[in-house]
């Protein structure tokens, strides 16, 4: 599910056209007939004036006898809810198919014209009522070539084709909002190994999700796709990797039948980028790029497996939504900014975002529509957002069915919803516009209600979100912990006990699922610390184990970080004087370790006490000692330091030093 050194492939249990399934594809030409013409999804108004490459509208319509659907995806950056249900009331009045059982959604290029308008951008004044009738049309075409189909699926790990691209600022480098004030946390784009930053906010989702559609003689149709990569960058107009990949695989699976459609969606992107910022330089250029994706789409394409009935369901739903407002300063503000504005359209960001604030506080509220669909036992949800990796996680952990991809950017576009933790960092994503208005809460309302429609088309219940397991966590349960906290949490503000009924409380300042120990076992998710902390109380442990990620420099301040702290004792990674050792205090007292934690990297950590005397170890090697007094601690604070906590074990019991060093392998 998550972020992979190698490529995982997972084949899975495909359908036929027993029960009677039928498709038709077809895609249509929606690049613009005229030129210039606006292009939105930068901060300022852009222009395009020539085609780089071909934009289209590709359309599956699948009917299983009984239920009809139409899914269409378009080369667009984004396409606002009031167009595209006008788009669907022609789609009924032609074809015959319902508005709630068709999905439009944007690939999110962003060089095509502008549909809708977006921070300094307006929407193009001709292009939309074009690419309307272009998309009423496919699908009309589409229902035409209706035929008996199968219907097979994939998932294919692509774990370097998609990095996060929002990273976490170190805390002595907080930049400002357009508002003027230090919240910035985290940032997009923050450079190659860029040292004013700590690491990346949250999770990748690097699953390539495929569905096939075969003829009932098994010649090539269609290969539908599904990636969680926000989108490469080229000069408009142009259909961006979406676009150049569905070319690329037309080429591999059927280069001689112009009838055969390749379709990618955008997944759930909204906080990843093809960029490894964590590495030197770019890795690829844009063609082999597309072109080593659309390899591992062929290669999944060629391993898909037919059987069994195929049936269809789908359901949708409308939510009301708040938006974030903003109160009489804020509205002063933007109206002092617009008053000084010399031009007709806003420029810089404090004009832009002024702009917004007026327009959001004028529409208070939004409805949102979101959707299900059911094809055998794999399964397609809608989310009309820009949303973030972890989101789809969450969705996918917990989906009834044997497989599901999340389709953003579907049935409308009202901007980014981080989840509430990540509200806290800030950035450019979190401010407040149509482009991230939302309430603080959208994010778990949302996931609730796509997982709710999901049960609603499996007939079944969602799925409990799987924790780590492997050989680390049978050694920690075989010395049996008095409390055992994995990190492993995808949201919420408290951390599960796997022993247990010890809860750990979370003050604000983390984020979750971040890459964890790495120790060649799946699923280790880890909580980043951003200025927050994880509090145990009532529990008096004897030794403590844990594993801790420093990313803060060491050599900047007198203490880098503490790692956990009690009545009893403080242990900390030193700064300038002792750049990197643990640091083991009580009261005055201190004793300094011998070895230095290495930055951006995993290392156990393991207090034990016997009698008044509290011993620490780093990576099962002793560090030092210190004693205490006679009362044990009954509550700890730990993660009052810039990186990452992972497998965090209390025993009421002193641990030996082999024991210690098992548990650091």
């Amino acid at each position: 599910m998550f972020r992979y050194s190698f490529l995982l492939v997972f084949v899975l249990t495909a359908f036929s056209h027993a029960a009677g399934l039928k498709a038709g594809v077809y895609a249509i030409d929606v690049t613009p007939e005229r030129y210039p013409v606006i292009v939105n999804c930068g901060f300022n108004e852009a222009v395009g004036k020539s085609t780089q490459s071909r934009l289209h509208a590709r359309c599956t319509v699948l009917d299983d006898g009984t239920t009809r659907i139409a899914i269409v995806i378009v080369d667009s950056c984004m396409m606002p809810r009031e167009f595209l249900d006008a788009t669907k009331k022609q789609v009924r009045e032609m074809t015959g198919i319902a508005e709630d059982h068709q999905l439009i959604a944007a690939t999110h290029t962003h060089s095509a014209p502008a549909v809708m308008g977006c921070l300094g951008s307006d929407p193009d004044p001709v292009y939309p009522q074009f690419l309307q009738s272009q998309i009423v049309r496919a699908v009309g075409k589409a229902v035409e070539l209706l035929q008996p189909a199968k219907f097979g699926s994939i998932v294919v790990q692509a774990p370097k084709h998609t990095n996060s691209r929002r990273w976490i600022l170190r805390s002595d480098k907080v930049r400002k909002d357009p508002f003027g004030n230090p919240t910035v946390r985290a940032n997009m784009h923050p450079g190659y190994q860029n040292p004013d930053f700590v690491g990346p906010s949250g999770p990748t989702d690097p699953a390539l999700t495929l569905f096939d559609l075969r003829t009932a003689d098994d010649k090539p149709l269609s290969l539908w796709g599904n990636f969680s990569m926000h989108y490469f960058g080229t000069p408009s107009v142009s259909a961006d990797y979406c676009g150049a990949i569905c070319e690329n695989l037309a080429q591999r699976i059927a280069p001689n039948d112009p009838r055969f459609l390749a379709t990618m969606s955008q997944g759930t992107s909204g906080d990843l980028q093809w960029m490894d910022y964590g590495q030197p330089k770019p890795w690829t250029a844009f063609a082999p790029y597309v072109d080593s994706l659309a390899a591992l789409a062929q290669d999944g394409y060629e391993k898909m497996r037919f059987s069994g009935d195929v049936t269809l369901a789908m359901s949708e739903t409308k939510v009301n939504f708040g938006r974030r407002l903003p109160d009489a300063a804020r509205l002063q503000w933007a109206r002092d900014i617009q008053a000084k504005q010399k031009t007709e359209k806003p420029q810089s960001q404090a004009e832009i975002y002024a702009r917004e604030a007026l327009m959001i506080d004028a529409a208070p509220t939004r409805e949102l529509k979101f959707q299900a669909i059911r094809i055998g036992d794999f399964g397609i949800t809608t989310i009309p957002n820009e949303v973030y990796a972890i989101t789809g996680l969450k969705i996918k952990a917990q989906s009834p069915l044997a497989t599901t991809c999340v389709v953003e950017l579907a049935n409308g576009a009202e901007g980014y919803i981080p989840p509430p933790e990540q509200h806290l960092l800030g950035g450019y994503t979190t401010w407040p516009a149509r482009s991230a208005g939302l309430e603080v809460g959208a994010e778990p309302r949302i996931v609730e209600t796509v997982l709710t429609l999901l049960e609603k088309v499996a007939e079944r219940k969602r799925q409990a979100i799987p924790t780590t397991t492997g050989e680390s966590v049978q050694r920690i349960e075989k010395l049996k912990p008095l409390a055992y906290w994995q990190m492993d949490e995808l949201s919420g503000t408290h951390v599960r006990d796997r022993i247990g009924q010890h809860e750990a409380t979370l003050s604000p300042g983390y984020a979750f699922a971040l890459d964890g120990t790495a120790r060649g076992e799946p699923m280790h998710r880890a909580i980043q610390f951003v200025g927050g902390k994880m509090t145990c109380e009532k529990l008096t442990p004897t030794s403590i184990s844990m594993w801790v990620w420093n990313g803060f420099p060491m050599d900047v301040r007198d203490q880098t970080g503490t790692i956990c702290q009690s009545e009893e004792l403080t242990l900390r990674i030193g700064g300038k004087a002792q750049p990197g050792r643990l640091v083991l205090s009580h009261g005055d007292a201190k004793q300094v370790g011998d070895t230095a934690l290495s930055l951006r990297q995993w290392h156990h950590v393991a207090l034990v006490r016997e009698g008044e005397i509290w011993t620490v170890y780093l990576d099962g090697k002793f560090q030092a000692r210190s004693k205490c007094g006679a009362k044990q601690a009954s509550r700890w604070e730990l993660g009052e330091l810039e990186g990452r906590l992972d497998e965090v074990a209390f025993f009421d019991r002193a641990l030996t030093a082999e024991e210690v060093a098992s548990l650091a392998k």
